[in-house]
């Protein structure tokens, strides 16, 4: 993949696949600004990039602030006079799993926050200096809650099926600009989400499973290698689209 050399930003990327993406960009030369809420963690992956020979900054970063995600942008111009590619990775599930009458106003305002304004922020100030420099490309970390039902779950669903609208109506509006804009939707991954969700009984894992043709849940290092495939030239032509990473869950 041809990535040598770009500017890169992916925010939520001290854990899950946001950690696994900003490492995979590091094995391609790219420069890796790894932005996260939490800086121990932002620290800890950008030590690793260093260490295998890659370049990395950190950015301590709440994308639910607007200022704090423009003050990211502006910085990264500042210092390496470009921004190349945005990884709009960040994003949490809600606390409880409730069908919608019992839905609590809190993890609606905090997912919806971080899932969807968050990264309204960032798309619209990276865009702001993308069609300054006259090119660019956004991948959108949505989800396969983003394209389908799901019960009990609401304002995930909700924020995911935000990202995927405005991933195609903002590469409708670029496309002229030399800029894409795309999305991947994962399926059930191994994160601290998926975490999560095990949790609510021993045998979760296995009930989830049978609803997944392969059979395993998805690595992070998979959703990272089409996160970077779609920020690479080697995509260059595809622009607007949904990939989905689920081995087969949405064919059931």
């Amino acid at each position: 993949m041809n990535l040598e050399n770009k500017v890169v930003v992916v925010t939520g990327a001290g854990s899950g696949i946001g950690k696994a993406t900003a490492k995979l960009f590091g094995t391609h030369g790219a420069m890796v600004i790894v932005s996260d809420i939490n800086h121990d963690n932002a620290k800890s992956v950008a030590d690793e990039i260093l260490m295998a020979d890659g370049k990395a900054s950190v950015m301590k970063t709440d994308v639910t602030s607007f200022d704090e995600v423009d003050a990211m942008i502006n910085q990264i111009v500042e210092k390496h006079g470009q921004l190349d590619v945005m990884v709009n990775n960040a994003g949490i599930g809600g606390k409880l799993q409730a069908r919608t009458a019992e839905h609590t106003l809190d993890d609606w305002h905090n997912v919806v926050a971080v899932n969807q304004t968050g990264v309204f922020y960032c798309m619209k100030t990276a865009l702001g200096q993308m069609i300054k420099q006259g090119h660019g490309n956004i991948v959108n970390v949505a989800s396969l809650a983003g394209l389908r039902a799901s019960g009990n779950n609401l304002s995930y669903s909700a924020s995911k099926f935000a990202v995927v609208g405005m991933t195609k109506s903002a590469a409708l509006e670029y496309g002229r600009k030399n800029i894409r804009i795309n999305a991947v939707c994962p399926g059930f991954t191994e994160s601290a989400l998926l975490d999560q969700l095990l949790s609510v009984s021993p045998d979760m894992g296995d009930k989830l499973k049978r609803f997944i043709p392969m059979g395993r849940f998805g690595e992070a290092n998979e959703i990272a290698e089409a996160i970077c495939w779609l920020a690479s030239d080697n995509s260059k032509f595809i622009t607007g689209q949904t990939i989905t990473l689920d081995g087969g869950n949405s064919l059931l």
